[in-house]
């Protein structure tokens, strides 16, 4: 059925009607013939488009009517002679079609019975009266009316074997159709032999007849009843090959569906036979066989062997090509070929472990010892838990690639699993067998190619995990990561306990916030700062520039890249905190000595700082990132990123004004909240800060972050913005070389921040020379190498006045608090770093 506005449901198989609709009164139309029987049509008649379908004579079908103009012209017709004149539009999609968007060409129709819908739709019941040619169409009324020619069907027809042929062609074509579709009746077959009309008989199958909606109005424009008959035949003859075809179909599906019954019968009886002889199938008895000892030789726990025996039972009794044979063949498969009872032996050799992570990695002396803590307690209790890690730092630290470090020193198997990007549960819990195509999570496949229940598993990008209508993947994990549940890890695909304590995981992240508290807690957080720069040229030189000479073609004695090299490409070419970009440009250097080597030229190759500008080009990072000249409304802060440290310059200018505060570059609310904190101690403090005290009253403020196209927040810059703002209003420059971090309240306490060691290597990278940080944040210097902090003077501040008078060399501050620091107090490096 069609259920769109103005439009109809298929039309009922009717003859003729009984009698004639009764003679409307009024005006009479235009007639072309004498010789019709039917009353006089109006010359006027309401209009009403209708979208796919067509209506011919003698028909009777319901049509629903939604559209306003269409519901006022059947209410004018209702109140005058109930004809309605059927139009079909030229396109269904067009909502207001015009007098260009109708076939010229249409259907009297008279409306029989009428029914209105809830929805305000009506329901109309019609009766084709007369094929009908408009002459003119009007728009003046809220509905449009047609000024029509009526079309009368040619009652006197001369006989003709030919027109006779074609009619009982169209009879036997229907009865074909209709029994091949199985809807064959006596009462339609007597009213198709019951009319002997060849227009009539053209028209009732034509109305039947699933045709397109530009094939109908074709039928409906022919006017001679001949040609129509014709035309349905050609009509008929497609429309039984298409019912013949789809029979065929039918049957071919149906044959095949006895046929596999008819065989799976016949080999159940064979089976039932053999059994009774005394005899075996050889290649089913083999499979089920091999896949018997397959499970028997995984030495599956208890309840496994229970599940495993009763689905193989299972499987012995179903056909072996069926659907559900292969699921349960498969379900079996994956059982045996986990390894339930498969470990591997750990490397519980201390000395031996060390040496390996000393040889794959340089530094990370905190995430070594705790890995030989766990060795230590292993070789101790070989029945301990094994440690759920998680490595967070920026990215080119290592963290990847100490997880396969990690399971070489204790000798275990290594299988990683990127979460980055994953959205769907199933990818850890794996899809139910009911699902066509389901496997097991990808925890339960990393385990199946590890081939032992004990290798180090890594979790990488654990902080990118998404979520969406297939589920949370991080609640998923809660299960996995949770020591005291993972004993009994369930994987839907399975369906079965898996034992996950004895898998030692390792997590690594960017940036610790993105992981959900749940799953933060069940892991030991390990940082992975950024590297300093003595460590970097360490790195490149045990590790970097001879991997990249190996895949680059050179031999050790090609090329040498001296220490004072190495620390200008990382000064002026990469900047980061990792070595992945330090790695990139030792690899271009090689690549162009390979090239010149491939030339003719032998080497060996010296690169010094001079030559450094032809191989890599331009240096990308310049130390005028920080204004070289101190101004006043100039400070220079310190930020932490999950890439690593970042030096920010935080401009203040004032201008004549009524107070007003004008933040740009990209800040967050949390650092705005800071800038307004800070404006608030300086009204505050005024009178102690030698500063306008009316200075909200008269002044504006502007306060600016570059880079403007980066996103900044965090509370770390309100000593920055604090000093910043009482710079510019007191017109005093702030101390050369001078950085700083550090949350303030609006009493001028400075709280602690994150990220000191990275902020630290920031500031060193850009050549500064003091650094402010807060006195809560001392103990974070102990972790700091010492020949780091040696490059940078630190000193710790309590309060703003502390920092304002470092600062401001002899800036006299507000009076300090009772018991806090009366001035930065400078942190020295100890003989213990």
């Amino acid at each position: 059925m069609t259920y769109i506005q103005d439009s109809a449901h298929p039309c009922r198989l009717a003859p003729e009607p009984a009698s004639d609709p009764e003679t409307p009164q009024g005006g009479s139309g235009h007639q072309e013939s004498e010789t019709d029987s039917r009353p006089e049509l109006p010359g006027h008649v309401p209009v009403l488009p209708v979208r796919d379908v067509v209506i011919f004579n003698y028909t009777i079908l319901p049509l629903f009517v939604g559209r306003d103009s269409s519901v006022k012209a059947v209410e004018a017709a209702l109140q005058g002679n109930r004809y309605l004149f059927i139009l079909t539009q030229k396109d269904e999609q067009t909502e207001k079609p015009g007098p260009d968007d109708l076939h010229k060409i249409g259907t009297v129709v008279m409306i029989m019975r009428v029914l209105k819908l809830p929805d305000g739709r009506l329901k109309l019941l019609v009766q084709g009266v007369s094929r009908a040619r408009t002459l003119a169409l009007f728009e003046d009324k809220p509905y449009m009316e047609a000024e029509i020619l009526a079309l009368p069907e040619q009652e006197n027809i001369a006989p003709s074997v030919a027109t006779e042929a074609m009619m009982r062609a169209a009879r036997e074509q229907s009865e074909r159709i209709l029994a091949l579709r199985g809807m064959a009746s006596p009462d339609i077959i007597n009213v198709l032999n019951s009319i002997e009309h060849p227009g009539r008989l053209s028209d009732l199958i034509a109305s039947n007849l699933r045709l397109k909606t530009l094939e109908a109005q074709e039928l409906l424009e022919c006017l001679d009843p001949v040609a129509r008959l014709k035309l349905v035949n050609d009509h008929l003859a497609k429309e039984a090959e298409v019912a013949s075809m789809q029979a065929h179909i039918q049957e071919t599906a149906r044959e095949g569906m006895d046929k596999a019954q008819r065989e799976y019968y016949l080999r159940e009886q064979i089976k039932a036979i053999k059994k009774e002889l005394g005899e075996k199938t050889v290649n089913e008895d083999n499979e089920l066989d091999e896949l018997a000892k397959a499970l028997e030789d995984a030495k599956l726990p208890p309840d496994v062997r229970k599940e495993a025996d009763k689905q193989l039972k299972r499987l012995s009794a179903m056909h072996q090509e069926s659907s559900e044979a292969g699921v349960v063949r498969n379900y079996l498969e994956w059982i045996a070929e986990l390894p339930w009872s498969k470990t591997s032996r750990d490397r519980l050799n201390i000395i031996t472990a060390k040496k390996i992570l000393d040889e794959d990695h340089y530094g990370l002396e905190k995430v070594k010892d705790r890995i030989l803590e766990f060795l230590s307690i292993r070789k101790l209790n070989p029945r301990s838990k094994s440690p759920i890690l998680c490595f967070v730092g920026p990215p080119g630290v290592g963290k990847t690639s100490l997880g396969r470090s990690i399971a070489r020193a204790m000798g275990r198997r290594f299988q990683r699993m990127s979460l980055g990007g994953m959205k769907d549960e199933a990818e850890i819990r794996g899809h139910r067998r009911t699902y066509v195509g389901a496997l097991p999570g990808r925890i339960i496949q990393c385990i199946k190619q590890a081939g032992t229940r004990n290798p180090v598993l890594m979790l990488d990008e654990v902080d990118k995990i998404g979520s969406d209508f297939r589920g949370d993947p991080s609640s998923a994990l809660l299960e996995v990561l949770d020591p005291e549940q993972n004993c009994n890890f369930s994987d839907h695909f399975l369906n079965l306990p898996f034992d996950l304590s004895k898998v030692t995981f390792i997590c690594t992240a960017n940036y610790l916030e993105n992981i959900p508290a749940p799953l933060r807690d069940r892991m030991e957080i390990i940082r992975l700062p950024g590297y300093t720069m003595q460590e970097k040229i360490g790195i490149a030189n045990r590790y970097l520039t001879g991997r990249q000479k190996k895949e680059n073609g050179l031999k050790d004695k090609d090329l040498k890249l001296d220490d004072a090299v190495l620390k200008e490409i990382i000064r002026s070419y990469t900047r980061e905190a990792g070595v992945r970009s330090l790695e990139r440009e030792i690899g271009s250097i090689c690549r162009k000595l390979a090239r010149k080597k491939a030339e003719g030229d032998k080497g060996p190759f010296t690169v010094d700082e001079c030559s450094l500008k032809d191989l890599l080009g331009v240096p990308r990072f310049l130390d005028d990132d920080v204004d070289s000249k101190p101004l006043p409304g100039l400070a220079v802060g310190l930020a932490w990123t999950p890439h690593g440290g970042e030096v920010l310059n935080v401009e203040v200018s004032t201008m004549p004004g009524k107070g007003g505060l004008t933040l740009t570059g990209q800040l967050g609310d949390v650092m705005k909240e800071s800038a307004q904190a800070a404006v608030t101690y300086a009204r505050s403090h005024a009178a102690a800060l030698s500063i306008d005290p009316k200075f909200n009253a008269k002044t504006d403020l502007h306060v600016h972050v570059p880079a403007g196209a980066t996103p900044k927040d965090g509370p770390s810059a309100g000593v920055t913005l604090a000093v910043a703002l009482i710079s510019a209003l007191s017109g005093k420059a702030v101390r050369k070389g001078l950085c700083m971090t550090g949350e303030i309240t609006l009493r001028g306490r400075v709280l602690p921040v994150g990220g000191i060691k990275e902020k630290i290597l920031a500031a060193v990278a850009h050549g500064l020379s003091d650094v402010l940080i807060p006195q809560q944040n001392k103990k974070d210097l102990e972790e700091i190498p010492a020949d780091l902090l040696g490059q940078i003077r630190t000193h710790t501040v309590d309060n703003l006045e502390d920092a304002l008078a470092f600062a401001f060399p002899g800036q006299k501050g507000p009076a300090a608090r009772k018991g806090s620091n009366r001035a930065a107090e400078p942190y020295r490096v100890s003989a213990s770093l």
